[in-house]
């Protein structure tokens, strides 16, 4: 899709969502990881139990406003918060910059969404939830009810990209012995397969891989007696690859 020209007052709109957005994605990371009700209790310091005002609920805002800490007993307020409210605020953006106030940003939307927390929660436990994977693979299978996408390129994208990663775990396993590849990230292929389509999946794992390969650095790390070794997941830069894909595939592609 070429990058259309979008009303200024959507990308303000667009963004604000994405902010707030983000906001209660934060929620779901810190609750799944913690193994509390995303419902109930209402938002609350996890220290101390104070219960946040509205205004201490604003993104990124009220993480300036507060210094990065509890209001009540001062314990620091993780960096995910703001992180993940401005990222949920950018993608919103790139996403009303590329495909404006149509279907696709509203779809890819949802699955921004999805994502982001799957992404976070891989981040800081190196699980990728079956109750986000699933979901997300059914819904991306049934982007061609929505969208002008062809049904060929969803179902074989999803089927070649979990089947690629299935094929690399399991040699990978009987070759070394060793479960280098998650799971997780075998099923979150099937929806980033499906969204990216065949075609757009060699470019996706390619940026995906490049992108890791930045990343290693950042969670490089010795183990007592084994020397250097590094431990890093995975969906968040497969995500990443997706998101690039599903942005400026085309464009990049061309130019390589």
């Amino acid at each position: 899709m070429d990058i259309l020209y979008t009303p200024p007052v959507f990308l303000y709109v667009a963004t604000l969502t994405g902010l707030f957005l983000g906001s209660f994605y934060t929620v779901c990371v810190h609750r799944f990881v913690t193994g509390e009700s995303i419902v109930f209790p209402g938002s609350h310091c996890p220290h101390c139990g104070h219960w946040l005002a509205w205004w201490e609920n604003i993104p990124v805002l009220s993480y300036i406003m507060l210094l990065g800490a509890c209001r009540s007993c001062r314990a620091p307020i993780p960096w995910r918060y703001p992180a993940l409210e401005l990222l949920s605020g950018l993608v919103a953006l790139l996403l009303a910059l590329v495909f404006g106030p149509t279907r696709f940003w509203l779809v890819y939307m949802v699955f921004g969404g999805i994502f982001l927390i799957a992404s976070f929660i891989d981040l800081e436990i190196y699980i990728l939830p079956d109750r986000l994977t699933y979901p997300a693979a059914l819904l991306a299978l049934l982007t061609p009810l929505v969208l002008p996408v062809l049904w060929t390129e969803t179902v074989l994208g999803a089927a070649f990209g979990a089947g690629l990663f299935w094929a690399l775990q399991q040699t990978y396993l009987r070759w070394r012995n060793i479960d280098a590849l998650g799971t997780g990230d075998i099923k979150l292929m099937l929806s980033l397969g499906a969204l990216t389509g065949i075609t757009g999946l060699p470019f996706m794992i390619l940026c995906s891989a490049l992108s890791a390969l930045l990343g290693a650095v950042v969670y490089m790390r010795r183990s007592s007696g084994q020397g250097l070794q590094t431990a890093i997941p995975f969906g968040p830069f497969l995500c990443l690859g997706a998101f690039i894909t599903l942005l400026w595939g085309d464009i990049l592609q061309h130019l390589l």
